[in-house]
């Protein structure tokens, strides 16, 4: 394991900025979450709205991801060309008209439109969050600061989850008339607007990143950037930053390649890997699903809904285990911890619910002690993600790459993390329907043994090295 770099410390001053400034970006995390979990809670309304198959319903909830890969894709090459804090803004313009738009729409396909649109705005902001704040962030508080991005993203669930229960109870189901006439799942959706206004308006009052300024050139106002973070010397800094960039070639995407190759340096590799496996492990079966899943084992609408907002209650107390942690312990010891303890909950579900029987409709039907089990289990499965997979991974994505590669490398594996994304969710309906939750659950399980392995063999320990340092 890498010795920690020992840093001048922070100001009390520049701390309280710099958490100030990290807490305006990782609300794109917020919004990232809230509208990957709004969707939960209407995908029966909207199966019966727009009379929608099983697979076409299964794409309406995943056409957002690949709004997500592309937008992923994109953001990184953008923010190198424009600034992390321009493509921000754009960002949440984009977050609010896809929430105005899937709210009004009367058809799948505009619906599909406004949520690839959204997706866009997720997939930017999953790139641009961790990136910016590990920009800005002094190197002893990185993995602290990053896991904003984390709890944000968990906290943007949980609002979804908790705003799609209280709205559905209030309207007698997600179908049933509420506000102005209008159907529970459109105001489902609008709810959103609210956070998308707020990050608009964060952005505006933060600065540039100060490596962004520095690889074009604007050093002066990379010095006054760096002045205001951290009490080291700004000119030192900037020369470490000019250093590592490898002279004063702007970053393209081109720096993924090794020289005079066409082969992707195995950093990138890594990095799309980590993507792979954190969502090869089911998580967003249970955030995108979980009424439909749990509905499937024998609950009704209410209490999938309910079981929901546990879910997203445990998954935002595990992320501050992961805060208290993850620069004490480390990024790799988390990540092992968080694998083990997935594989071991997930093969209890696969169990659970390859060893449950049928109801006269030929659903499955759990006891009810076979019932709590699986909730429990459920619920393991989400605290070994939640303190490790889920955070870490996106605070490996933003320190792991030099500052010459961290746009472009982010970006594309964060494009491999939603499309991965994507063929987890639209395959779901269809293992739900041919091998059954025993066999989905098989499958993650599975990918979480293998991911220990990845683990021991590629993964480096990253805690309190300097940015410049990679």
């Amino acid at each position: 394991m890498n010795s920690p770099n020992h840093t001048s410390p922070t100001s009390c001053h520049s701390l309280l900025y710099v958490i100030f400034i990290s807490g305006v970006a990782a609300i794109g995390g917020f919004l990232f979450g809230f509208d990957s979990g709004v969707i939960n809670g209407t995908v029966s309304a909207l199966g019966k709205t727009f009379n929608s198959s099983s697979v076409a319903t299964g794409f309406n909830v995943a056409s957002v991801l690949l709004g997500c890969a592309l937008g992923a894709l994109a953001a990184g090459p953008l923010a190198d060309k424009f600034g992390r804090r321009s493509i921000m803004i754009i960002t949440a313009v984009i977050f609010a008209i896809s929430a105005f738009g899937s709210g009004i729409a009367d058809s799948s396909a505009e619906f599909i439109f406004y949520r690839l649109f959204g997706g866009l705005g997720i997939g930017a902001a999953s790139v641009l969050a961790p990136a910016y704040i590990a920009e800005v962030a002094p190197a002893a508080l990185r993995g602290r600061l990053a896991t904003l991005q984390q709890l944000a993203i968990v906290l943007g669930l949980f609002a979804a989850f908790l705003s799609n229960y209280l709205i559905a109870s209030a309207a007698n189901g997600a179908e049933g008339i509420f506000i102005l006439e209008l159907a529970a799942w459109r105001w489902m959706f609008w709810a959103e607007l609210v956070p998308a206004g707020l990050f608009l308006l964060g952005v505006l009052f933060i600065p540039e990143s100060p490596r962004y300024l520095v690889a074009q050139g604007q050093l002066d106002k990379a010095k006054a950037v760096f002045g205001k973070i951290s009490n080291e010397d700004a000119q030192s800094q900037i020369d470490d930053v000019k250093q590592s960039l490898h002279g004063d070639k702007k970053p393209s995407i081109r720096d993924l390649f090794i020289d005079g190759k066409k082969k992707i340096h195995p950093i990138v590799w890594v990095g799309i890997a980590l993507s792979v496996f954190q969502q090869f492990v089911g998580i967003n079966v249970v955030f995108y699903y979980g009424s439909e899943l749990w509905q499937a084992a024998g609950f009704d609408e209410s209490q999938s809904l309910f079981i929901n907002v546990l879910a997203g209650t445990t998954n935002i107390l595990s992320t501050f285990i992961a805060i208290a942690l993850i620069d004490k312990v480390g990024r790799k010891p988390l990540l092992l911890v968080g694998s083990i303890g997935m594989f071991i909950s997930l093969s209890a579900l696969t169990y659970t619910f390859g060893s449950a029987g049928l109801d006269a409709a030929g659903k499955l039907a759990l006891s009810e002690n076979m019932g709590t089990f699986a909730l429990i289990m459920a619920n393991l499965f989400v605290v070994f993600f939640g303190l490790s997979w889920g955070p870490v991974v996106w605070v490996l994505l933003g320190e792991m790459f030099n500052n010459r590669i961290r746009g472009a490398a982010l970006a594309v594996a964060a494009s491999a993390q939603w499309l991965a994304n994507f063929t987890i969710t639209m395959t779901f309906p269809i293992m739900l329907g041919s091998i059954g939750l025993a066999g989905a659950y098989g499958f993650y399980a599975l990918s979480a043994f293998i991911s220990v392995f990845f683990i021991v063999k590629y993964i480096k320990e990253t805690r309190g090295i300097k940015l410049e340092a990679m």
